[in-house]
């Protein structure tokens, strides 16, 4: 038994130390935390990455996946967002075949199963980092260290920060990448069991496997390739036996003994560490050249640290950063989505108190390290050193120090980081039992800290369950946050409250001026409730704001053409039409330019773009058939029509128009089976059964039409023309009966 494991005999119970039971309880333990998020809807990245990306439908061939970034654009494009995973879109694509579509429960139970078994497998990768890699004569490892692994995995699966990861279907990828990344640590580990732990021996082939699948955990999240960093610095301290300590005392000393240290003359040390050096080069170099043309193009917003004046400014935030993610590890109450869009403001000058922040971190870490490298004891060392090995290697990629990232803080980076977190906690718990005799009172804390987090897991994993719960929970976390109003006046338009959706987009608009998806969002509400002239000024600002926004232009042209600003309007269609060169709806609301304008010819063509660009464009089909239609091109229309049915074989409208063609045609029968097919679609449509009248008067069959017409006025009593044509054939019917009389 390790020391620390002594020391936390008055916190574990001995009842719960066998492996099996240590794991059943973590597992346990962990599925209750985020359980609440099993039945939760697809939210926020969700709806990118899996509902809008056509990567995880069957049409889209597999090898696709390999070219693509993870929304689902072509890595090439200069728009890519350059994040490389094409493992976890393939899981996205399993699920989606397996359960039928886009059932978003399939896709939370397998997070939620995932973070289960990484909890579990913590609780051997926390035995190693405890008690090392020491075996008897007969292979069995010592030093289990079954107490303080147990608790580092319970902190460790109750943590708050990874509700984003599990609860978030997107959070797959992080999850992914961190269950990669412990088996390759626990590959690089087994390297070492069949050879006894022998000075410089080790199995190539379970290194070359543990480089390997550090390979795969960076297919499923970049950060996956940093195990081979850690297994380097485990093998150094653990394998190695290194001494930093001493070993820069002899430096500085020019001591001869040097030479003779055992780490130099160590050839499998260097062996392995030129295996890993190599194998993590390899595997960058394929990442970058696969990445195409070059990191991707991050805004202002997105991390207006990296955009500052000065490095010293830019460094002073960093550190705040640092500082607010080591908070989250430590309080994770505050949560939220989102971090960027005037969330956290700059630091722009020294007498900002925030700057105690970063300063009471690397207090706190040179203290750490401190502790690392002079302690007398070697356990305490080679602990704090690989628990902040942990905390600090898999969190480089998101540190600003190596390319820009984007974004100011993310919850779902400090995944893999919590577990060093846990373990220097794990750490300080059985100081703390050692040096006090209240020992019952630091055990109450341990599991008063281990409920809370349950407690606020489970909180949070309910609000992660519906978009407009995520959204509300961030208003008090970062009221600054423009994407957070954003957000919940989205969620509002969407659910028809368009007045509470106006004012938290125009609050959106106030914190920052330039956001012009607010702005886009805004003018689209202000334009449907004929507030025309503020909606123009809106996206007239937007385009002015980032020239090359599409949507923002055909937007501006519907407002326009609403103004009768017909030319400028054209003009707006088309610039959005060079900026998105495959739009339908903007060829659409072209189309529709030109019909006001009687163009009948260019109308047809924009809506015939529309649908080669989008075959299922059903208001483009119908336009063109209503407007051959209306022309006398009975026979192109009726050509029209049926091209759009083969195309979209149940939709309602479609029926309806090419019934009415075919009505004209005077081919009754055909026109009175789809007009019929039609109705039962949509029983409720007054205009159907109308002219379902219309097509039975003109037939012959009266009865049936006054039956249609009848229906037809009691759907809309308000109709004109179907008051006069039932008037019509009333009158008829009256005619006829006195005839027979």
């Amino acid at each position: 038994m390790t020391e620390l494991d002594a020391d936390l005999d008055h916190i574990i119970p001995s009842s719960v130390l066998p492996a099996f039971w240590a794991k059943l309880v973590v597992g346990f333990v962990s599925l209750v935390c985020f359980a609440r998020s099993y039945d939760g809807d697809f939210v926020f990245d969700d709806s990118e990455a899996i509902i809008n990306n056509k990567d995880l439908q069957a049409d889209t061939p597999l090898g696709d996946l390999w070219h693509h970034d993870f929304w689902g654009s072509r890595l090439s494009s200069n728009t890519s967002h350059k994040s490389y995973r094409p493992l976890t879109v393939l899981t996205f694509r399993i699920n989606y075949y397996l359960s039928g579509g886009f059932h978003p429960m399939s896709f939370h139970v397998i997070n939620i199963l995932l973070h289960g078994g990484i909890s579990v497998l913590m609780v051997d990768v926390f035995s190693v980092l405890f008690g090392g890699l020491q075996y008897t004569s007969k292979g069995r490892r010592l030093n289990l260290a079954p107490r303080s692994s147990l608790l580092a995995a319970l902190l460790f699966a109750v943590h708050p920060v990874h509700t984003e990861c599990v609860a978030g279907v997107v959070g797959r990828a992080d999850l992914l990448g961190a269950l990669f990344f412990l088996l390759s640590f626990l590959g690089y580990c087994k390297a070492f069991r069949e050879t006894g732990n022998k000075e410089g021996t080790h199995s190539t082939s379970w290194v070359l496997l543990s480089i390997l699948l550090g390979a795969v955990a960076m297919l499923c999240k970049e950060q996956g390739i940093t195990v081979l960093g850690l297994n380097a610095v485990f093998d150094i301290l653990v394998i190695g036996k290194l001494n930093v300590l001493e070993m820069v005392q002899k430096v500085l000393h020019k001591d001869k003994s040097l030479e003779k240290t055992g780490i130099l003359r160590n050839g499998g040390l260097l062996f392995r560490m030129t295996l890993l050096a190599l194998g993590g080069a390899g595997v960058l170099y394929m990442r970058w050249k696969i990445m195409g043309t070059g990191p991707p193009a991050f805004t202002e917003v997105d991390n207006p640290a990296s955009f500052a004046d000065g490095m010293l400014v830019r460094a002073i935030n960093y550190n705040y950063y640092y500082s607010l993610n080591a908070w989250l590890l430590l309080c994770p109450w505050w949560l939220c989505f989102d971090w960027s869009m005037g969330c956290i403001p700059l630091i722009k000058s020294a007498g900002d108190w925030r700057v105690t922040a970063p300063v009471a971190l690397w207090l706190c870490l040179i203290g750490l390290i401190c502790q690392a490298l002079c302690s007398e004891d070697s356990h305490r060392r080679r602990i704090l050193t690989l628990g902040l090995g942990f905390l600090i290697i898999p969190f480089l990629p998101a540190s600003n120090l190596f390319f820009r990232v984007g974004f100011v803080v993310a919850e779902r980076v400090l995944y893999l980081p919590s577990a060093g977190y846990c373990m220097l906690l794990t750490f300080g718990f059985g100081a703390l039992s050692k040096h006090t005799k209240k020992k019952k009172l630091v055990a109450a804390v341990v599991l008063g800290i281990l409920f809370i987090n349950m407690l606020r897991c489970m909180i949070r994993s309910g609000e992660w369950r519906n978009e407009e719960q995520l959204f509300r929970s961030a208003l008090s976390v970062c009221p600054l946050n423009a994407k957070v109003h954003y957000n919940v006046g989205k969620n509002l338009a969407d659910k028809g409250n368009q007045t509470a959706a106006i004012r938290y987009y125009r609050e959106a608009v106030r914190l920052n001026p330039k956001y012009v998806h607010a702005m886009n969002n805004l003018g689209n509400i202000l334009k449907e409730r004929n507030e025309l002239q503020e909606a123009e000024e809106l996206l007239s600002l937007a385009v002015q704001i980032q020239p090359d926004f599409a949507a923002a232009w055909m937007n501006l042209g519907i407002v326009q053409n609403s103004l009768k600003r017909f030319e400028a309007a054209e003009q707006s269609y088309r610039t959005a039409i060079k900026h998105r060169r495959k739009y339908p709806d903007c060829y659409y609301n072209l189309g529709r330019l030109y019909a006001d304008l009687n163009r009948h010819v260019d109308a047809l063509n924009a809506w015939r773009n529309a649908t080669v660009l989008k075959p299922e464009h059903s208001l483009a089909w119908n336009n063109m058939i209503i407007l051959l239609d209306n022309t006398g091109n009975l026979a192109q229309a009726e050509a029209v029509g049926r091209e759009a049915l083969e195309l979209i074989p149940n939709d309602h409208s479609l029926m309806f128009s090419l019934a009415n063609v075919l009505g004209k045609s005077q081919k009754y029968k055909e026109s009175e089976a789809l007009f019929l097919k039609a109705i039962k679609a949509h029983p409720n449509a007054a205009s159907y059964h109308g002219n379902l009248a219309v097509l039975y008067h003109r037939w012959g069959h009266l009865d049936l039409a006054k039956k249609h017409y009848e229906i037809s006025l009691q759907l809309d009593p308000t109709a004109l023309g179907t008051k006069e044509n039932y008037g019509l054939l009333r009158r008829k019917l009256e005619q006829m009966q006195k005839k027979n009389v």
